[in-house]
Formats: C-alpha cells, structure tokens, sequence
C-alpha cells in the first residue's frame, strides 16, 4: 500500500464562471480516517464536493487534488470513480428509463473489470437492499424515479456498498431524513468505514455524527477550512452554532 496519503488538496481554488467559490482549501484525508466537514449554507461545502469528482460546471483556477499519490485535478469524473472515488449526492436524480439493477450491473462492471450478468447483480443486490430496509422490488425500478427522499439517499448507500470506493463523500447525506431513516443510512455508512477507506462527510448538524463518530471535525466558511479538531467540536457547533468561529475567522 502507498504512503501517499488518501486524498490531498492544496490551495484549491475553483469558480463559476468569474465568481470565485473555493479560496485555498487544504485537507487531508487518509485511509481509515472519518472527517466531517461542516459550515453554513453557501459556505461551499457541496461545490468543494463535486470539484472532487470533477463536476464541469467548475474550474478550477488554482491548486491540485491528489488521490493516492497521483494529480487527479483535471481528470474526468468517469476516470475518478474508476480509481475508487465516490460521491454520495445531496439531490440524487432520476434516470428514466434505467432500472437499479441495470445501473448497478454496468457501474460494477467497469469498477470491478467484470462482467457480471443480471442475475448474478440480482443476487449481489437482495441481501444489501434488505441490510438497508429497501424493497427488493425498486431493483426492478427506474433509478430514483418515484423515490421518496430518504430512499434516494438509501440508494446512494446501496451504491456505495456495492461498488467499494477508496474514498467515499458524502455530501449531506442526512438532509431530509426522518430519525429512522437516518439512523439506517446512518448505520450502513459506518459499517462501510474500514482501514482501507477514507470518509469525507459534509453536513450541517450533529445527528449524523451520533452514529458515526469522525476523526477529524473541519469548520468551512467562506470557501476554506477555517478551524479543525476532534469530533468535540462538532458538539461545540451543536450548542454554540457558526457564529463565532465565522467572526473570529474574519479577523
């Protein structure tokens, strides 16, 4: 295994257009590490978590993303998910006409370099799909269509499980859910942090976090990493909220 660490951003900088979102993101995140990632609304969490898988819409104006050692930064997201990255979107989309278990089947297929059959998919989805309280029968459903929100954001999961990324991001993946809905994505997340993998988990609030505990705790604003420590200062956020790291940041 490399000693290179898992993923590494330097001075990232990334806009839209002539508007400049990232300014100067430095993070690190190695194997077997749980970091979270939590800020305000429009602080630039989720554009930090599509310029990691590549997201066009994005350019990246300055700094590098490393991934196991190798400058990833311009490559296509296609190529960054066949090297073991992962995101898990905020607003999953519908893909008519695409069932899960066709999706899944052609995703894996690549990922692994196997090519495996529908039915042999089908079985690899039964027991997972259960584990994570989905109907056996979406398999059968095109992907996310008629999906309620926390059954999107199980699916997610699902895919996540299946495929075995190196580095798995989660980008407020907890928005939306009711407590038992949470609590089983939740769960199924923290089954999947291995020594092998490395989490990226952005979020606003605590809950999440009381099921799976974090190494790292990052505070965004602004388009950077303002503070860090351990996963008490997410409890610090729950009681004191982003008000006071914002201001002592700005000075």
């Amino acid at each position: 295994m490399s000693d290179q660490p898992l993923l590494q951003i330097e001075n990232l900088h990334a806009a839209i257009g002539d508007t400049e979102i990232l300014k100067g993101v430095d993070l690190t995140v190695d194997r077997g590490e749980i970091h979270a990632l939590m800020g305000p609304n429009g602080s630039g969490k989720s554009t930090l978590a599509n310029v990691l898988m590549g997201n066009t819409v994005y350019t990246v104006t300055e700094g590098c993303i490393l991934f196991k050692g190798e400058d990833i930064t311009e490559l296509a997201p296609d190529k960054r998910a066949l090297l073991g990255m992962f995101l898990a979107f905020q607003y999953p989309e519908e893909i008519p006409g695409v069932t899960l278990v066709n999706f899944l089947r052609t995703a894996l297929s690549n990922r692994m370099g196997i090519d495996y059959t529908v039915l042999e998919m089908r079985l690899k989805l039964t027991d997972t799909m259960r584990e994570l309280s989905m109907d056996v029968s979406f398999a059968d459903r095109y992907l996310n269509e008629g999906f309620s929100g926390g059954e999107r954001k199980r699916n997610e999961l699902l895919q996540m499980t299946l495929l075995e990324p190196e580095l798995a991001i989660m980008d407020e993946t907890d928005s939306g859910l009711d407590i038992d809905a949470l609590r089983v994505v939740a769960q199924g997340a923290s089954r999947l942090a291995t020594p092998e993998r490395g989490f990226l988990i952005i979020t606003h609030y605590q809950r999440l976090l009381d099921y799976i505990t974090p190494h790292f705790v990052h505070i965004f604003s602004d388009g950077r990493v303002i503070t860090s420590g351990g996963p008490e200062l997410a409890q610090l956020l729950e009681e004191e909220g982003y008000e006071g790291f914002v201001s002592e940041a700005a000075v």
